[in-house]
């Protein structure tokens, strides 16, 4: 029965790992204590001795692989070497089928020696899809290089000048063993009269030689110049593309057929029911998965395979296995079985899941884009070459750019100061009612003083030329009247006798009386524009607030300016991420969508193993893409989507409307 895989928590490993308890469980009640070991052992029909120290370093071994609650990935290789070495199985050389064991071991200790090897199995399998998975990301970013390359033309230029120094060696190469071979030729043909030319003779000779093997050369790339070079760059880009791909298809089905047939053990009470039987088919399952691991890990890296080809291999490789055959024939000898097992995991990861990892790794640079030197090449080469003319600006222009920075950095500090700091202040102030903080164009007593002066003014001329009708001057009641009507800006009796004095102004002038009452208006007009400027005073005073914020504004702008730059300076890598990473989403549904609709299922419905491989790889690089976009809790929504979407037994058709419902449900984070 295949099931499902879901990415990121591996709960498939943590259901198998379980169920290898329950099986255990259900044949052979296991010993939780030494003492128990005891009554068991007492009581067993066998009447074979237990080995406490076997089994406590069995029991040691086994706590260490078990699954915890908090598990979420699969142990490491070395964890894993740990464990079987803690277990203590008998010494010799991996692969070795003859070694006997002297003292044959007790039941309890057999089904704990299965129950680790198992477990360790299980382990080493949740190990290998992990790695498999990962390599998809960088390999699914090679092709995606590529394709990105291709698809410019300023690309390919920039592509022909990184790869240049490469090209130069590689013809320099080739024309070098051309003239080494014509050299060896020319010599096997000497004779000893020949051999005894002159050395301007094998000089002139050697030049020769090198001038025909550059001119064969040019003759035979006379073809691929009738081509555009782009076309040349494209077809060698397209063919690493190729390779690729198909490295990506050969894992993607490896990693299909280990999650669809590798630890498939059943999780029912039948499969208990068969677990208790003689045959036990769970220890059978358990040596084919380690076979099957060993057999994909193997064939992974080979390309000229194609995936049915691989397929192929895989199950052969399986069924013809030489050592499965010898476990066979051990029949009831449990104890031999499980150490040939532990042997054949040593085996794969101590070796082939190194190899297998250096191997992919070494793929990858072949046909992957080219090394940092490389792609840097010629920047790096201008700035050395004009590194001696910049050291030497900057010596000279020493002084300046000293200037410049000591400069910049007053201007700044002035900026900071008079634009932030004493703006924040005032307004700190100003909320206070701070009285240093006021804004005012006046003083308070100015208008004051003015408007006393002016009234002592009028009331002084009033007297001195207001008389009554009887020659009698003002009482202080009419006095009274004449300063109350000069608070209120009335200048009558000024006026009058203004008018009086004009008809005669030679007059007025002689005797002073016009010059005085044009002084008074004079102050008059003072007054009344203290009093206007009284007003705008108050009306700032209203404003403080205002103002103040006003004031801050620019220092403001140019920080959110300067901040904003920064930040786009040394943060935009990471919204250039985030907007790569949607446009990726899309992208990775459009393959998903590609794969389950273009794929030719099963008779039970389901995906083939390659196509079920490139989905898990497909929904591996969509977590990892969606988790830089999402919120925590729509991711975990999302993952609750890409499960469902793992889930084989579901069919086709509904794992296509669980890619129609991420589309439009999480559509406005893939914008």
């Amino acid at each position: 029965m295949r099931t499902g895989y879901r990415i990121g928590e591996s709960p498939r490993i943590r259901r198998i790992d379980v169920h290898l308890d329950r099986l255990q469980w259900a044949k052979r009640r296991l010993p939780l204590s030494l003492t128990e070991v005891d009554s068991d052992s007492t009581s067993s029909s066998d009447n074979l001795e237990v080995d406490e120290v076997r089994v406590g370093e069995l029991r040691a071994a086994i706590k260490l692989l078990s699954v915890t609650a908090i598990w979420n990935a699969p142990l490491s290789s070395e964890k894993i070497q740990a464990a079987l070495r803690l277990a203590n199985f008998p010494d010799g050389p991996l692969g070795t089928r003859d070694q006997v064991r002297t003292n044959k071991p007790s039941p309890i200790e057999q089904d704990l020696e299965w129950l680790l090897v198992s477990k360790a199995t299980a382990q080493t399998h949740g190990l290998i899809i992990n790695i498999l998975l990962e390599q998809t990301l960088p390999l699914g970013q090679e092709i995606w290089y590529w394709g990105e390359v291709m698809g410019s033309s300023f690309y390919l230029g920039l592509y022909s000048l990184q790869t240049l120094p490469v090209r130069i060696w590689q013809w320099s190469i080739n024309v070098y063993g051309d003239v080494r071979r014509r050299l060896d030729h020319d010599h096997t043909g000497f004779t000893n009269q020949t051999q005894a030319r002159s050395i301007s003779y094998n000089w002139s000779r050697f030049y020769s030689l090198i001038k025909d093997s550059i001119h064969d050369h040019s003759l035979r790339s006379a073809r691929s110049r009738i081509l555009s070079p782009f076309f040349l760059y494209r077809s060698e880009l397209r063919s690493k593309q190729q390779k690729l791909k198909k490295l990506r298809e050969i894992s993607a089905c490896g990693l299909g057929v280990l999650v669809d047939v590798g630890m498939n053990v059943d999780s029912d009470e039948s499969g208990m029911s068969r677990a208790k039987s003689s045959t036990d088919e769970w220890k059978m399952v358990v040596w084919k998965s380690v076979v099957l691991m060993e057999t994909i890990l193997r064939n992974l890296t080979v390309l000229e395979l194609g995936t049915h080809e691989f397929e192929d291999i895989i199950f052969t490789s399986v069924e013809d296995d030489t050592e499965l055959s010898h476990a066979n024939k051990l029949g009831d000898d449990s104890s031999q079985r499980s150490t040939l097992v532990a042997r054949r995991l040593q085996l794969i990861l101590q070796l082939h899941i190194p190899k297998h990892v250096a191997s992919s790794q070494q793929l990858a640079t072949e046909y992957g884009r080219p090394s940092r030197f490389l792609r840097y090449w010629l920047p790096t080469t201008i700035l050395l070459l004009s590194s001696s003319t910049l050291l030497q600006i900057a010596v000279n222009r020493r002084a300046r750019l000293v200037t410049w920075l000591r400069d910049l950095g007053a201007t700044a500090l002035d900026f900071w100061t008079n634009w932030v700091v004493e703006p924040v202040r005032k307004l700190v102030g100003t909320i206070r009612h701070d009285k240093d903080a006021e804004i005012a164009i006046m003083s308070k007593k100015s208008l004051r003083g003015d408007q006393e002066s002016l009234e002592r003014m009028v009331v002084d001329f009033a007297r001195d030329n207001s008389p009554t009708a009887s020659g009698v001057p003002m009482d202080e009641t009419e006095l009274a009247s004449v300063r109350a009507k000069v608070r209120e800006g009335d200048l009558t009796p000024v006026l009058r006798a203004y008018e009086k004095d004009l008809r005669r102004p030679f007059v007025g002038t002689l005797r002073g009386e016009l010059i005085r009452a044009l002084l008074i208006q004079v102050q008059k007009t003072k007054v009344d524009v203290e009093v206007a400027l009284g007003g705008i005073d108050a009306l700032l005073k209203s404003q403080e607030l205002v103002f103040g914020f006003v004031g801050l504004t620019p220092g403001i702008l140019v920080c959110m300016g300067l901040f904003r730059w920064l930040s786009g300076v040394f943060g935009g890598r990471k919204g250039k991420l985030e907007q790569k990473s949607r446009s990726r989403m899309i992208r990775l549904l459009r393959n998903i969508d590609r794969v389950l609709n273009g794929s030719v299922p099963s008779n039970n419905g389901m995906l083939s193993y390659k196509d079920h491989g490139m989905l898990l790889c497909e929904i591996h690089i969509l977590r990892q893409s969606s988790h830089r976009v999402m919120p925590a809790n729509v991711f975990a929504e999302f993952l609750e989507e890409l499960n469902e979407l793992t889930d084989l037994q579901t069919g086709v058709e509904r794992q296509v409307r669980v890619v129609d419902r991420i589309r439009w449900a999480y559509s406005m984070w893939m914008k």
